[in-house]
């Protein structure tokens, strides 16, 4: 069955408009509370199930929170608020705290306007594609609220920031610090502001934390994982070793040398590899996506590291090292996952793997990268309505054949929609930056021509 709500990363939309609305989020809260009632628990007698509900630092937070909670309690599910947390601090608490479920309220690197929410399972990772489909199922029943014995109850979980803070901490080698080093934070005004330097900081960094002042409309405005020329800008002014960048739900990270080069996850994915390798304790391959650099699986594979691609998400790089019982995957846009460490995405247990990789052999980000030569990409994104059916498009099929044969066996083409906007992502990779560039302006502009949204 096709998901009606559910896209590749949770659900997600503009503010005030279906479905991200306050009436919606009642009827979202009461199903998945529905679901979580009929699910076999193993709860004692008596005993409801318990969500966590975290959010990131956008002011819709607050309506979308309280209207999630009431349907949660309407199904007589209890609830545990977090405020402002990073969405892998939910996946982190759920587990610890044994319950049997998490929400995070987050439209991760989105302008502020737009916001959603994604699911973690009691175990720490995002929803399977069948429970999904069981809570849209519930959405179409009417809200029948419990008696009021069998309300669930609502309240504040205590320090838990503290507790993610010490989880992030405790992912660092305990014979290793970070003295001596001096890193600018991004935290993007986002979820987390009152987190990342602080997990710095403690592990002996000389922290210079920007963009961590929320007000619930700067979220990821010109800063964080996605705007990296303001990290690039402040490692200069700042005069420091390295920056990290994070976008507004934590789950992103890009870094910056002392130079103002940035690594982007691909990098990153390979720092990591490299590092794992050289110290014995790479488990199996490498997942990455179609968006991977074709450069990273030849550097890969001459390391005699398996290489595999999972679809664009996260959840699809998450299944993907789970099928091959392999711990490192991610994409170029930043999410990385390490299993050994965490269940999901972390952008800053992520930094502190590369840390670690820095400072256990004593080299510079460019030194784990002087034997890759990157092949150039181009992306488009296209602005579409969700129904175009690009894919079997005739226009937009001849026109992607021509740019195909003409760039042979160096370079690939991608197109795919977007799971969390309505756009049409064109990526060209090739060897020559004209050649992709030309296709894909031609491709995105046939998309455009043929979906009326030229112009």
């Amino acid at each position: 069955m096709k998901k009606k709500y559910f896209g590749t990363d949770g659900i997600r939309g503009k503010v005030g408009e279906a479905p991200i609305s306050p009436d919606f989020f009642l009827r979202l809260g009461y199903a998945a509370g529905k679901v979580l009632l009929d699910a076999d628990w193993h709860l004692a007698m008596g005993e409801r199930p318990t969500v966590l509900i975290g959010k990131d630092t956008r002011i819709s937070g607050y309506m979308l929170e309280s209207a999630l909670q009431a349907g949660f309690s309407a199904a007589g599910v209890d609830v545990l608020l977090s405020g402002p947390l990073p969405t892998p601090a939910i996946a982190y608490l759920v587990r610890a705290l044994r319950i049997q479920a998490g929400v995070v309220i987050s439209a991760s690197h989105n302008p502020f306007d737009d916001n959603g929410v994604k699911f973690f399972s009691s175990t720490g990772s995002k929803l399977p594609d069948s429970m999904e489909l069981q809570i849209e199922a519930a959405m179409e029943k009417p809200i029948a609220t419990m008696p009021s014995a069998r309300l669930g109850k609502v309240q504040r979980l205590r320090d838990a920031t503290g507790r993610y803070i010490e989880f992030c901490k405790s992912t660092f080698p305990y014979q290793l610090d970070l003295r001596g080093l001096r890193i600018v934070v991004d935290c993007a005004h986002g979820a987390t502001y009152h987190v990342a330097g602080h997990v710095l900081h403690e592990l002996g960094a000389d922290v210079v934390t920007v963009y961590a002042s929320p007000d619930g409309v700067n979220i990821n405005h010109e800063c964080g994982a996605t705007h990296i020329a303001a990290l690039q800008h402040a490692v200069l002014q700042h005069q420091a070793d390295l920056g990290i960048a994070l976008d507004g739900d934590g789950d992103r990270v890009m870094m910056v040398d002392a130079k103002g080069k940035v690594y982007d996850g691909d990098c990153l994915i390979y720092i990591i590899a490299k590092h794992r390798q050289r110290l014995g304790t790479l488990q199996g391959g490498i997942a990455g996506t179609l968006m991977t650099n074709l450069a990273i699986e030849q550097a890969l594979g001459g390391l005699g590291i398996p290489f595999a691609r999972a679809n664009v998400g996260d959840r699809y790089v998450s299944e993907l090292l789970k099928q091959n019982n392999w711990h490192l995957g991610g994409e170029n846009s930043g999410h990385i996952i390490c299993r050994d460490k965490h269940t999901t995405g972390d952008g800053i247990i992520s930094a502190l793997q590369v840390l670690y990789a820095l400072r256990e052999t004593g080299m510079h980000l460019a030194d784990f990268m002087h034997d890759i030569t990157f092949f150039p990409q181009r992306l488009v994104n296209v602005k579409v309505s969700r129904s175009f059916d690009f894919l079997n498009n005739p226009a937009v099929r001849t026109r992607n054949d021509a740019a195909e044969q003409a760039l042979g066996r160096d370079g690939r083409i991608l197109l795919r929609a977007s799971g969390t906007e309505p756009l049409i992502r064109v990526m060209v990779e090739g060897k020559v930056p004209e050649q992709i560039d030309h296709w894909a302006e031609a491709i995105a502009a046939t998309i455009q021509e043929q979906a009326g949204t030229g112009g």
